[in-house]
C-alpha cells in the first residue's frame, strides 16, 4: 500500500512538473459568513440566503397570516474554491484556457455539499474566441450590481449559470458580439409537474427545455471604452410544458410548445473610486434566470386535453451606485412590473413563478469596509410587493401591498 501511495505521488509531482512547462495555474477563493435577519417571510432560495420579495398573506383557519413571522440564520456555506489554467497554444496562435469553480451550496435543501458553479473551457485566436462549458448566462453578462445580498440584485437582475457553447467576435472599434446556445442544469424553466412527475402544480426542471431538443439562443452586442461599457441583449426560448395529457379518465400523447424572446439593455461606469451600473429587462417566461413569470393556458383542445400557452411579460429595472476604495458606502434601486400576457386566459394561470404578484420595488443602502483580501460590511433593505387577484389576461386586479425589512452582516475573507 505505502508503495502504492508513493508511486501515486511520484507520478503526480512528474506531470506536474512537465504540466509547468506549458500551463499556469491561479488557485483563488473565499471564506464567506453571511448574517441576515427579515421581518416576513419571503419567496427566497437557500433557505433565506438568497432573497426576493415578501411573501403574500396566507390566512389561517382563524384569519392570521401564516407568513407574516421574522426569519433569520447564518451561513457559511458560500465559501468558494476556484482554479484558472492558462495552457498551451494549438498550432500557431491559438490561445487556450480553462476554469473550475465550486462552492458549497449543495443543490435543493441539500445544503454544504460541494457544487460545480462553472466550468469551462476557452480557444482564442485573434478577435474570436470559442467558449464550451458552464458558465454565466449572457443576461447577467458583464453588468451586474455591486451588493452585498448574495441574490446580487435578483429579481430585478438575471441571475443563471447554464451549460453553453458561445461564440465571440471582438472587433478593433471596441465592439463586441457574442452568439451563445444555452442548455440548462441548476437554474431551469417553471413548468407542470404532470411533465415531470405526474403530480399537479408547477415546478422547475431542465426537462422542459430537454423535452424540446432546442437550446436557448442569446444574443450580445456590447461596446467598451475607457471605463464605459453599454450593450444591448435578446434571448429565445422554447420548451415543451407537457407530452401527454389527461382528458376523462384517459391518457394522450400531445404536441405542445411555447417559444418567447426576452430583450435587455445595460450601462455602467466605473473608474478607481465611482461604480454605477443600469440594467433594464423585458422578459417573457424568463424564469430560468431567477425571475418572475411562466405561462398561461389559453387554450384546451376538447379531443385530447392538448392546451395553447401565452408568456407572461415582466419588466425590471436596477440601478446601483457604489463609492470608495477602503470604505465603500452604495445604494441600490430596483422595480418589476408585470404586465400580463396579450390574450385572455383561462382563469387561472397555468404555472408561473410569483402568481398574483403584480409589482415589486426594492431600496437598499450599504457599508463594506475593506482591507486587502477582507471585507466587511452592512447592508440594509426595504422591499414592497404588490399581489392581487388574477383578472383578464392574467393582469392581478384589487392590489394590496406587503413589505420586508432585511439586515444583512457580512464577512469575507478572499485568496
Amino acid at each position: 500500500m505505502r508503495k502504492f501511495v508513493a508511486c501515486l505521488a511520484l507520478m503526480c509531482s512528474l506531470v506536474a512538473v512537465a504540466q509547468q512547462k506549458n500551463f499556469s495555474y491561479k488557485f483563488y477563493g473565499q471564506i464567506r459568513t453571511d448574517l441576515f435577519y427579515n421581518s416576513r417571510s419571503n419567496a427566497e432560495l437557500v433557505d433565506g440566503l438568497f432573497h426576493m420579495y415578501p411573501l403574500d398573506v396566507r390566512p389561517d383557519a382563524n384569519g392570521n397570516d401564516l407568513n407574516d413571522n421574522p426569519e433569520g440564520n447564518f451561513y457559511t456555506m458560500y465559501t468558494r474554491l476556484g482554479l484558472d489554467v492558462t495552457g498551451p497554444e494549438i498550432g500557431k496562435g491559438v490561445k487556450t484556457a480553462a476554469k473550475v469553480e465550486v462552492d458549497f451550496r449543495g443543490g435543493g435543501t441539500t445544503f454544504y455539499v460541494i457544487r460545480l458553479r462553472q466550468a469551462y473551457f476557452r480557444l482564442a485566436y485573434k478577435d474570436v474566441s470559442l467558449l464550451m462549458g458552464q458558465a454565466w448566462h449572457p443576461f447577467f453578462g458583464d453588468v451586474s450590481p455591486q451588493v452585498l445580498n448574495l441574490n446580487t440584485g435578483a429579481p430585478f437582475q438575471p441571475f443563471s449559470r447554464a451549460p453553453q457553447v458561445a461564440f465571440t467576435y471582438a472587433s478593433p472599434v471596441d465592439l463586441r458580439v457574442k452568439l451563445t446556445a444555452l442548455w440548462q442544469s441548476q437554474y431551469s424553466s417553471v413548468g407542470p409537474k404532470s411533465n415531470v412527475t405526474g403530480e399537479t402544480g408547477y415546478m422547475k426542471s431542465y426537462n422542459f427545455l430537454k423535452h424540446g431538443c432546442v437550446p436557448e439562443f442569446a444574443l450580445n452586442l456590447d461596446y467598451e471604452r475607457n471605463g464605459f461599457l453599454a450593450g444591448v441583449g435578446m434571448d429565445l426560448l422554447s420548451i415543451v410544458p407537457r407530452r401527454e395529457a389527461q382528458l376523462k379518465d384517459k391518457i394522450y400523447k400531445v404536441d405542445e410548445r411555447i417559444t418567447t424572446v426576452s430583450a435587455e439593455a445595460h450601462l455602467r461606469w466605473k473608474n478607481d473610486n465611482w461604480f454605477v451600473a443600469a440594467k433594464t429587462v423585458l422578459g417573457q417566461n424568463f424564469t430560468q434566470g431567477c425571475g418572475v413569470g411562466g405561462y398561461a393556458i389559453t387554450g384546451i383542445d376538447p379531443k385530447n386535453g392538448s392546451q395553447t400557452y401565452a408568456p407572461v411579460k415582466v419588466s425590471s429595472s436596477w440601478l446601483n451606485v457604489v463609492y470608495g476604495k477602503k470604505w465603500r458606502p452604495g445604494l441600490f434601486l430596483g422595480y418589476l412590473k408585470n404586465h400580463g400576457t396579450d390574450e385572455p386566459v383561462l382563469g387561472v394561470l397555468g404555472t408561473g413563478v410569483g402568481e398574483g404578484l403584480d409589482k415589486v420595488a426594492t431600496a437598499s443602502a450599504e457599508l463594506s469596509y475593506n482591507l486587502p483580501h477582507w471585507r466587511f460590511g452592512v447592508e440594509y433593505t426595504f422591499t414592497r410587493a404588490w399581489y392581487g387577484d388574477l383578472g383578464e389576461e392574467a393582469k392581478p386586479v384589487s392590489l394590496h401591498s406587503l413589505d420586508n425589512h432585511r439586515f444583512l452582516f457580512m464577512a469575507q475573507f478572499q485568496f
